[in-house]
Protein backbone atom coordinates (compact mmCIF):
# COMPACT_ATOMS: atom_id res chain seq x y z
CA UNK A 1 0.00 0.00 0.00
CA UNK A 2 1.24 3.48 -0.84
CA UNK A 3 1.45 5.73 2.21
CA UNK A 4 0.08 9.27 2.27
CA UNK A 5 2.57 11.83 1.00
CA UNK A 6 3.54 14.92 2.99
CA UNK A 7 6.55 17.14 3.52
CA UNK A 8 8.53 17.30 6.75
CA UNK A 9 9.53 20.91 7.46
CA UNK A 10 12.07 22.13 10.01
CA UNK A 11 12.27 25.91 10.36
CA UNK A 12 14.67 27.98 12.44
CA UNK A 13 15.47 25.24 14.95
CA UNK A 14 17.57 26.42 17.91
CA UNK A 15 18.83 24.37 20.83
CA UNK A 16 21.39 24.96 23.55
CA UNK A 17 22.60 22.88 26.47
CA UNK A 18 23.78 25.42 29.01
CA UNK A 19 26.54 27.43 27.32
CA UNK A 20 26.84 24.94 24.46
CA UNK A 21 24.90 26.16 21.41
CA UNK A 22 24.11 23.16 19.18
CA UNK A 23 21.46 24.37 16.72
CA UNK A 24 21.47 27.92 15.35
CA UNK A 25 18.38 28.40 13.19
CA UNK A 26 18.58 25.12 11.28
CA UNK A 27 16.23 24.60 8.31
CA UNK A 28 15.29 21.38 6.49
CA UNK A 29 12.78 20.22 3.89
CA UNK A 30 12.24 16.49 3.41
CA UNK A 31 10.03 15.66 0.44
CA UNK A 32 7.67 12.64 0.26
CA UNK A 33 8.83 9.78 -1.92
CA UNK A 34 12.46 10.96 -1.72
CA UNK A 35 15.45 10.09 0.43
CA UNK A 36 17.39 12.95 1.98
CA UNK A 37 20.94 12.38 3.21
CA UNK A 38 21.55 14.43 6.36
CA UNK A 39 25.27 15.21 6.57
CA UNK A 40 27.58 16.98 8.95
CA UNK A 41 30.75 16.63 10.96
CA UNK A 42 30.63 15.04 14.41
CA UNK A 43 28.86 17.43 16.75
CA UNK A 44 27.26 19.46 13.95
CA UNK A 45 23.74 18.91 15.35
CA UNK A 46 22.30 15.98 13.38
CA UNK A 47 21.22 13.82 16.31
CA UNK A 48 19.89 16.82 18.23
CA UNK A 49 17.76 17.75 15.21
CA UNK A 50 16.34 14.23 14.99
CA UNK A 51 15.53 14.17 18.68
CA UNK A 52 13.70 17.48 18.33
CA UNK A 53 11.68 16.06 15.43
CA UNK A 54 10.53 13.21 17.68
CA UNK A 55 9.85 15.35 20.74
CA UNK A 56 12.67 13.74 22.71
CA UNK A 57 14.13 17.21 23.09
CA UNK A 58 12.27 20.51 23.19
CA UNK A 59 13.88 23.13 20.92
CA UNK A 60 14.50 26.58 22.33
CA UNK A 61 13.04 28.10 19.16
CA UNK A 62 11.80 27.05 15.74
CA UNK A 63 9.09 24.70 14.48
CA UNK A 64 8.76 21.22 13.04
CA UNK A 65 5.76 20.52 10.81
CA UNK A 66 4.49 17.54 8.87
CA UNK A 67 2.01 18.21 6.08
CA UNK A 68 1.81 21.82 7.30
CA UNK A 69 0.81 20.83 10.83
CA UNK A 70 2.86 21.20 13.98
CA UNK A 71 3.75 17.82 15.39
CA UNK A 72 1.49 16.15 17.93
CA UNK A 73 1.64 12.69 19.48
CA UNK A 74 -0.85 11.21 16.95
CA UNK A 75 1.18 12.65 14.06
CA UNK A 76 4.43 11.29 15.49
CA UNK A 77 2.82 7.84 15.67
CA UNK A 78 3.05 7.90 11.87
CA UNK A 79 6.84 8.26 12.13
CA UNK A 80 9.51 5.56 12.39
CA UNK A 81 12.76 6.32 14.23
CA UNK A 82 16.03 4.41 14.29
CA UNK A 83 18.35 6.01 16.88
CA UNK A 84 22.11 5.74 16.61
CA UNK A 85 22.19 4.37 20.16
CA UNK A 86 19.98 1.34 19.68
CA UNK A 87 16.80 1.30 21.77
CA UNK A 88 16.01 -2.42 21.96
CA UNK A 89 15.80 -4.85 24.89
CA UNK A 90 18.74 -7.27 24.81
CA UNK A 91 17.12 -10.08 26.83
CA UNK A 92 13.69 -9.91 25.18
CA UNK A 93 12.70 -12.15 22.27
CA UNK A 94 12.90 -10.38 18.92
CA UNK A 95 9.26 -10.96 17.96
CA UNK A 96 7.99 -9.91 21.41
CA UNK A 97 9.60 -6.51 21.24
CA UNK A 98 8.65 -5.86 17.63
CA UNK A 99 5.02 -6.55 18.54
CA UNK A 100 5.47 -4.26 21.55
CA UNK A 101 6.70 -1.39 19.35
CA UNK A 102 3.87 -1.96 16.90
CA UNK A 103 1.36 -1.77 19.75
CA UNK A 104 2.93 1.47 21.00
CA UNK A 105 2.31 2.91 17.53
CA UNK A 106 -1.40 2.03 17.76
CA UNK A 107 -1.53 -1.36 16.04
CA UNK A 108 -3.67 -4.27 17.21
CA UNK A 109 -1.84 -7.31 18.55
CA UNK A 110 -2.50 -9.57 15.55
CA UNK A 111 -1.66 -6.94 12.89
CA UNK A 112 1.49 -6.06 14.84
CA UNK A 113 2.58 -9.71 14.95
CA UNK A 114 1.82 -10.26 11.27
CA UNK A 115 3.76 -7.13 10.27
CA UNK A 116 6.65 -8.09 12.55
CA UNK A 117 6.97 -11.53 11.01
CA UNK A 118 6.72 -10.07 7.49
CA UNK A 119 9.62 -7.70 8.18
CA UNK A 120 11.71 -10.40 9.84
CA UNK A 121 11.14 -12.58 6.82
CA UNK A 122 12.15 -9.79 4.42
CA UNK A 123 15.27 -9.08 6.47
CA UNK A 124 16.25 -12.75 6.65
CA UNK A 125 15.56 -13.15 10.37
CA UNK A 126 12.32 -15.14 10.49
CA UNK A 127 14.13 -18.14 11.97
CA UNK A 128 15.46 -15.94 14.83
CA UNK A 129 12.07 -14.48 15.80
CA UNK A 130 11.98 -16.21 19.20
CA UNK A 131 15.65 -15.65 20.05
CA UNK A 132 16.79 -13.07 22.56
CA UNK A 133 18.16 -10.00 20.84
CA UNK A 134 21.55 -10.26 22.57
CA UNK A 135 22.21 -13.61 20.86
CA UNK A 136 22.19 -11.92 17.43
CA UNK A 137 25.19 -10.40 15.70
CA UNK A 138 25.58 -6.61 15.63
CA UNK A 139 24.40 -6.47 12.02
CA UNK A 140 21.33 -8.59 12.74
CA UNK A 141 20.50 -6.44 15.76
CA UNK A 142 20.51 -3.46 13.41
CA UNK A 143 18.13 -5.29 11.10
CA UNK A 144 15.79 -5.80 14.06
CA UNK A 145 16.07 -2.11 14.95
CA UNK A 146 15.10 -1.24 11.38
CA UNK A 147 12.14 -3.62 11.60
CA UNK A 148 11.06 -1.83 14.80
CA UNK A 149 11.08 1.47 12.91
CA UNK A 150 9.08 -0.02 10.02
CA UNK A 151 6.64 -2.39 11.70
CA UNK A 152 3.73 0.09 11.85
CA UNK A 153 4.04 1.24 8.22
CA UNK A 154 5.28 4.77 8.99
CA UNK A 155 4.81 7.71 6.65
CA UNK A 156 8.11 9.24 7.81
CA UNK A 157 11.40 7.47 8.49
CA UNK A 158 14.17 9.21 10.44
CA UNK A 159 17.28 7.06 10.73
CA UNK A 160 20.41 8.05 12.64
CA UNK A 161 23.49 6.31 11.16
CA UNK A 162 21.51 3.21 10.06
CA UNK A 163 24.42 1.77 8.04
CA UNK A 164 27.04 2.01 10.79
CA UNK A 165 28.83 -1.31 11.28
CA UNK A 166 26.98 -3.19 8.55
CA UNK A 167 28.86 -5.43 6.12
CA UNK A 168 28.40 -4.83 2.37
CA UNK A 169 25.51 -7.33 2.19
CA UNK A 170 23.75 -5.60 5.07
CA UNK A 171 24.31 -2.19 3.49
CA UNK A 172 22.75 -3.43 0.25
CA UNK A 173 19.75 -4.92 2.04
CA UNK A 174 19.08 -1.78 4.06
CA UNK A 175 19.48 0.39 0.97
CA UNK A 176 16.90 -1.73 -0.85
CA UNK A 177 14.45 -1.35 2.04
CA UNK A 178 14.83 2.44 1.99
CA UNK A 179 14.37 2.61 -1.79
CA UNK A 180 11.21 0.51 -1.54
CA UNK A 181 9.85 2.70 1.27
CA UNK A 182 10.49 5.83 -0.82
CA UNK A 183 8.78 4.21 -3.82
CA UNK A 184 5.70 3.71 -1.62
CA UNK A 185 5.72 7.44 -0.87
CA UNK A 186 7.46 7.59 2.52
CA UNK A 187 9.35 10.71 3.58
CA UNK A 188 12.87 9.57 4.50
CA UNK A 189 15.76 11.31 6.25
CA UNK A 190 18.91 9.50 7.32
CA UNK A 191 22.28 10.62 8.59
CA UNK A 192 25.55 9.02 7.57
CA UNK A 193 29.28 9.68 7.30
CA UNK A 194 29.50 7.31 4.31
CA UNK A 195 29.34 9.89 1.55
CA UNK A 196 29.61 7.41 -1.32
CA UNK A 197 26.58 5.57 0.06
CA UNK A 198 24.61 8.80 0.40
CA UNK A 199 25.53 9.76 -3.16
CA UNK A 200 24.24 6.40 -4.39
CA UNK A 201 20.97 6.34 -2.40
CA UNK A 202 19.80 9.92 -2.01
CA UNK A 203 17.98 12.30 -4.31
CA UNK A 204 18.40 15.19 -1.88
CA UNK A 205 21.07 16.15 0.65
CA UNK A 206 21.34 18.61 3.49
CA UNK A 207 24.78 19.52 4.85
CA UNK A 208 24.91 21.19 8.24
CA UNK A 209 27.75 22.71 10.21
CA UNK A 210 27.85 24.45 13.57
CA UNK A 211 24.08 24.00 13.88
CA UNK A 212 23.15 25.66 10.58
CA UNK A 213 22.20 24.37 7.16
CA UNK A 214 25.01 25.27 4.76
CA UNK A 215 23.84 23.34 1.67
CA UNK A 216 20.46 21.87 0.85
CA UNK A 217 18.63 20.59 -2.22
CA UNK A 218 18.60 18.14 -5.09
CA UNK A 219 22.06 16.59 -5.20
CA UNK A 220 22.25 16.50 -8.98
CA UNK A 221 21.38 20.21 -9.14
CA UNK A 222 23.88 21.12 -6.43
CA UNK A 223 26.63 19.23 -8.23
CA UNK A 224 25.86 20.67 -11.68
CA UNK A 225 25.61 24.27 -10.41
CA UNK A 226 28.61 24.16 -8.09
CA UNK A 227 31.31 26.78 -8.63
CA UNK A 228 34.02 24.16 -9.20
CA UNK A 229 34.75 21.20 -11.45
CA UNK A 230 36.57 17.97 -10.67
CA UNK A 231 39.49 17.24 -13.01
CA UNK A 232 41.66 14.15 -13.45
CA UNK A 233 44.26 14.35 -16.22
CA UNK A 234 47.30 12.23 -17.06
CA UNK A 235 49.99 13.26 -19.55
CA UNK A 236 52.15 10.37 -20.73
CA UNK A 237 50.64 8.33 -17.92
CA UNK A 238 51.65 10.80 -15.20
CA UNK A 239 49.05 12.86 -13.23
CA UNK A 240 48.99 16.41 -14.55
CA UNK A 241 48.05 19.51 -12.56
CA UNK A 242 47.01 22.69 -14.39
CA UNK A 243 48.81 25.88 -13.43
CA UNK A 244 47.53 29.44 -13.16
CA UNK A 245 43.82 28.53 -12.87
CA UNK A 246 43.40 28.29 -9.10
CA UNK A 247 43.46 24.48 -9.00
CA UNK A 248 43.14 22.84 -5.58
CA UNK A 249 44.66 19.40 -5.06
CA UNK A 250 42.44 16.78 -3.39
CA UNK A 251 43.82 13.48 -2.10
CA UNK A 252 42.08 10.20 -1.37
CA UNK A 253 41.51 7.03 -3.35
CA UNK A 254 41.23 9.03 -6.57
CA UNK A 255 43.56 12.04 -6.31
CA UNK A 256 42.26 14.92 -8.41
CA UNK A 257 42.10 18.69 -8.59
CA UNK A 258 39.22 21.11 -8.32
CA UNK A 259 39.20 24.08 -10.67
CA UNK A 260 36.77 27.00 -10.98
CA UNK A 261 33.76 26.13 -13.14
CA UNK A 262 34.73 29.00 -15.44
CA UNK A 263 37.77 26.96 -16.55
CA UNK A 264 36.49 24.87 -19.45
CA UNK A 265 37.38 21.31 -20.39
CA UNK A 266 38.61 22.57 -23.77
CA UNK A 267 41.05 24.97 -22.10
CA UNK A 268 42.44 22.26 -19.83
CA UNK A 269 42.74 19.70 -22.61
CA UNK A 270 44.65 22.14 -24.80
CA UNK A 271 46.97 23.06 -21.93
CA UNK A 272 47.63 19.42 -21.09
CA UNK A 273 48.26 18.52 -24.75
CA UNK A 274 50.89 21.25 -24.83
CA UNK A 275 52.87 19.31 -22.22
CA UNK A 276 52.71 15.93 -23.95
CA UNK A 277 50.37 13.14 -25.01
CA UNK A 278 47.14 13.13 -22.97
CA UNK A 279 46.57 9.51 -21.90
CA UNK A 280 43.46 10.11 -19.75
CA UNK A 281 41.14 13.04 -19.20
CA UNK A 282 38.17 13.43 -16.87
CA UNK A 283 36.22 16.65 -16.30
CA UNK A 284 33.00 16.51 -14.29
CA UNK A 285 30.90 18.06 -11.57
CA UNK A 286 32.35 17.74 -8.06
CA UNK A 287 31.48 14.65 -6.04
CA UNK A 288 29.43 14.77 -2.86
CA UNK A 289 32.67 14.40 -0.91
CA UNK A 290 34.08 17.47 -2.69
CA UNK A 291 30.91 19.43 -1.92
CA UNK A 292 30.89 18.32 1.70
CA UNK A 293 34.49 19.33 2.37
CA UNK A 294 33.95 22.63 0.57
CA UNK A 295 30.83 23.39 2.58
CA UNK A 296 32.28 22.72 6.03
CA UNK A 297 36.01 23.36 5.68
CA UNK A 298 35.96 27.08 6.46
CA UNK A 299 33.55 27.04 9.40
CA UNK A 300 34.81 25.35 12.61
CA UNK A 301 32.13 23.46 14.52
CA UNK A 302 32.57 25.74 17.53
CA UNK A 303 32.09 28.90 15.49
CA UNK A 304 29.46 31.38 16.61
CA UNK A 305 29.86 33.59 13.55
CA UNK A 306 27.39 34.04 10.71
CA UNK A 307 26.85 31.37 8.06
CA UNK A 308 25.18 31.52 4.67
CA UNK A 309 23.23 28.56 3.30
CA UNK A 310 23.47 27.33 -0.25
CA UNK A 311 20.73 25.48 -2.09
CA UNK A 312 20.86 24.20 -5.65
CA UNK A 313 23.02 27.08 -6.80
CA UNK A 314 26.24 25.66 -5.42
CA UNK A 315 28.39 24.97 -2.42
CA UNK A 316 28.07 27.29 0.53
CA UNK A 317 30.94 29.66 1.20
CA UNK A 318 30.69 30.36 4.90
Amino acid sequence: MRVAAAELEVDGLEKSFGDLVVLRGLDLRVQPGRILGFLGRNGAGKTTTMRCIFGLLDPDAGTVRYGGQELTRPIRRQFGYMPEERGLYPKMAVITQLVHFGRLAGMGRRPARDASMAWLDQLGLADRANDQLETLSHGNQQRVQLAAALVHGPQVLVLDEPFSGLDPVGVGEMGSVLREAAARGATILFSSHQLDLVEDLCVDVAIINAGRTVAHGDLADIRSRADSRRVEVAVAGVPWVPEGVGAVRVGGERPHVLVPASVTAEHLLAAAAGDGPVTSFRYEAPSLADLFHGAVADLPESSHGPARAASADGVARV
